[in-house]
């Protein structure tokens, strides 16, 4: 099974580093991470470009601040697993937590 894993991303660059960190490293690979940068002013868009560089499973959405529901609503417009997992900006799992 995929799991799409939406972040919502609002001026969270001093975390957002740690966080996708832990999203590219899960032990579980048949994932999609969906960075929704929510209108942040920080450097978290520049994160999120340099980790799409690198990992061909992320997916960015740049969009005008509306607040985390329109950012999750919109991650959820182009997901495409079989569930959903939701992680904020600021959080980060470790390496087993997909797979458990």
């Amino acid at each position: 099974m995929k799991v799409s894993v939406i972040v919502p991303i609002y001026n969270v660059s001093q975390y957002l580093h740690q966080c996708i960190d832990s999203l590219i490293n899960q032990s579980y690979e048949n994932i999609e991470i969906i960075l929704v940068n929510d209108g942040s002013d920080d450097e978290s868009l520049l994160i999120c470009h340099y980790f799409k560089s690198i990992d061909n499973r992320i997916l960015i959405i740049d969009k005008e601040n509306n607040g985390l529901v329109s950012a999750r609503k919109e991650g959820l417009k182009i997901s495409s697993g079989d569930l959903i997992l939701n992680v904020d900006g600021d959080d980060w799992l470790p390496n087993e937590a997909i797979k458990n």
